[in-house]
């Protein structure tokens, strides 16, 4: 498969700060540069016979395609982030990046520390919308080979040296500035308009509890931290718990096969969290039988090694 070139997207005259020569050198050599590469590695790799050509051949090509194809990708990126009044953030990404990171301010300014950061050496910094977890990061990216898996970048910065020095030479504060003030913020806005249409991973699916309420461990944690007052039972299966090292500090096991033993104990006043071993089947299963009995019962989402995982504090089981 051919990659075709994209038409450069801004336009050069109309940049605050930087010239036309050096948006044409960029696009023409590094854009261009880096398309052809990528092209020239496809032809390799369709001639080539996988089943006939070393391990350590094929590794090679398929790294140096990744890497020229990011370089494809940002450059795109990077060229269509210019043009605009870099000033002037619409009212709509400026909520959004309000939301994820306190204040426009505050973005800029981590924005522009990770691009300072770069000044001397090279790499990119992007403003990518993650689906997993609907909202925004800023992250660097070195030699095209970092990103953010499942991400979609909406905002790159050039840092390699070829990007400004020809203008700035090795004033790469003054670079960035200029940059600052070319963004095209509606060009952005249109960008994560349609990154946020990508659905995100799905989440486990309980098919037996599709209405079984659950609770993170995040949220368990947070009504801990708050005082709030909660029931945490713990319900992983004696088989499994007589060999247990630890339980969730503040939680008390419970044998999921002698339910009506113990209900009687549990307040009906205060919710009820239950939780197993990996938040699949006991847990829902107890939460599930004491909501029928009229307590505000959900299960711990994960279970106890979520728990783990997050770092929750454990004690002794004894």
């Amino acid at each position: 498969m051919k990659f075709t070139i994209a038409p450069l997207f801004c336009r050069p005259w109309t940049l605050n700060g930087i010239t036309p020569g050096l948006i044409e050198s960029h696009y023409e050599n590094d854009y261009g540069g880096a398309l052809n590469r990528l092209n020239e590695i496809a032809e390799e790799l369709a001639a080539l016979d996988p089943a006939k050509t070393s391990a350590p051949a094929v590794s090679r090509l398929k790294r140096d395609e990744a890497a020229t194809l990011n370089s494809t990708l940002l450059h795109e990126l990077y060229f269509a982030s210019l043009g605009g009044d870099g000033r002037m953030v619409p009212e709509e990404m400026s909520a959004v990046i309000g939301r994820d990171f306190g204040s426009v301010a505050r973005w800029r300014d981590e924005f522009i520390s990770l691009a300072g950061a770069l000044a001397g050496s090279s790499g990119w910094v992007l403003l990518t919308y993650v689906p997993r977890d609907a909202r925004l990061i800023n992250h660097t990216a070195a030699d095209h080979n970092y990103s953010i898996a499942g991400g979609i970048p909406i905002l790159a910065l050039d840092m390699y040296e070829h990007a400004y020095h020809l203008d700035f030479g090795a004033n790469a504060p003054a670079y960035i500035a200029a940059f600052m003030r070319n963004i095209d913020w509606d060009a952005v806005q249109a960008r994560y308009r349609n990154a946020t249409k990508v659905e995100p991973p799905p989440k486990l699916a309980q098919k037996q509890w599709p209405d079984l309420p659950s609770m993170t461990v995040e949220e368990v944690r947070a009504m801990i931290e708050a005082g709030q007052p909660i029931q945490i039972i713990d319900t992983r299966p004696r088989h499994y718990s007589t060999r247990a090292q630890d339980i969730m500090a503040g939680a008390t096991w419970r044998d999921p096969e002698h339910v009506d033993e113990w209900i009687g104990e549990l307040s009906k006043t205060e919710p009820v969290v239950t939780f197993c071993v990996y938040g699949f089947h006991i847990g829902c299963e107890t939460a599930e039988t004491l909501r029928k009995a009229g307590f505000d019962a959900r299960y711990m989402a994960g279970g106890h090694y979520a728990w783990k995982a997050t770092k929750g504090p454990v004690t002794l089981f004894k």
